[in-house]
């Protein structure tokens, strides 16, 4: 297996931008996909002027386990399918779930390398494969909503962001929403890494996860997480080396994961002896306004002491 250990601190290989026309693949790597979801979000990648087309497998259910989306090796495949298709500029995610970390080592990264970096956008459970992309390819991804999903489908500030990242990367380098604030000050600089946070908690030890963050920017986020989990999640980052050298960390929304100034002690006293910036409520993930974040690619994180403005800059545009 060809691993990228220096992926922190590296930016990593940017696809090119969409257009009208673009072709774009729709992939459910981890559970099965309500019809009616598919079909409203297949309908607004068309208003948008792309042609979407559907993995063989993503309105399948496994047919003993009904939370995946169909066999391990069929959703590996449909992904390798996708990206490995020349006239495919895209790999969209219909949703998350559970069910990545059973496919991942069953894709053919060396195929992937071959046919090079594509848009591939995706969030919570596919933080697995966003690390892989990273790792084993050398890829930069976007940390975003997802075709199916009620956030991508009902949040009109959510679809127009994803938007302009892939047709106007330029426009969109500064993330932040207003509620975000300094949870420890500080500016920090480093490649932007991360996404559901149990998740990459779930990859550390395994053959193809991190084995550390130097040089890098972290971006976290969860959901249904409860305070004393998220502790636990932290701990095992932090005890198990995954953390070691990571330059700041930017926290997204925490939904159905308690009273938040629960989470926010979590984070605190977790985070806090670090020494690095962390700031709060960016802006991503679970909640009901979720940012599209680039991965793999240079950021500077601004935590002002002094109340002023949270912000999170990518220092070149998400696609080329």
């Amino acid at each position: 297996m060809t691993r990228r250990d220096d992926a922190s601190a590296t930016p990593l290989a940017r696809p090119a931008r969409l257009r009208p026309g673009s072709r774009v693949a729709v992939v459910a790597p981890s559970g099965p996909v309500p019809a009616d979801r598919l079909e409203e979000g297949l309908a607004v990648l068309r208003d948008w002027g792309l042609e979407p087309v559907v993995g063989p497998h993503v309105r399948s259910t496994h047919p003993e386990l009904d939370y995946l989306a169909g066999a391990d090796a069929d959703r590996a495949a449909d992904l390798r399918a996708a990206w490995c298709d020349p006239s495919v500029e895209a790999v969209l995610c219909a949703r998350g779930g559970y069910g990545a970390h059973r496919m991942v080592d069953l894709v053919d990264w060396a195929a992937i390398r071959a046919a090079g970096p594509k848009v591939f956008v995706g969030y919570s459970d596919i933080t697995v494969l966003h690390e892989a992309f990273a790792l084993r390819a050398g890829f930069a991804t976007l940390h975003g909503p997802m075709v199916a999903t009620e956030t991508f489908l009902k949040d009109a500030p959510t679809r127009e962001h994803l938007r302009a990242t892939l047709f106007e990367p330029e426009t969109v380098r500064t993330l932040g929403l207003a509620s975000a604030g300094t949870l420890v000050p500080g500016r920090a600089e480093g490649v932007l890494y991360g996404g559901c946070v149990s998740l990459l908690a779930a990859d550390t030890g395994t053959p193809g996860g991190r084995t550390h963050a130097r040089g890098g920017l972290l971006v976290i986020e969860d959901t249904g997480e409860e305070p004393y989990r998220l502790d636990g999640i932290l701990t095992r980052l932090l005890r198990s080396g995954a953390l070691a050298g990571v330059a700041g960390v930017a926290c997204g929304s925490w939904q159905e994961c308690g009273p938040y100034e629960k989470i926010r002690a979590v984070l605190a006293d977790r985070l806090g002896p670090l020494g690095i910036p962390v700031v709060e409520e960016l802006g991503f993930g679970h909640g009901a306004t979720a940012l599209t974040i680039p991965l793999g690619l240079p950021a500077v994180l601004d935590a002002p002491a002094d109340g002023g403005r949270c912000a999170l800059t990518v220092q070149v545009p998400a696609l080329l």
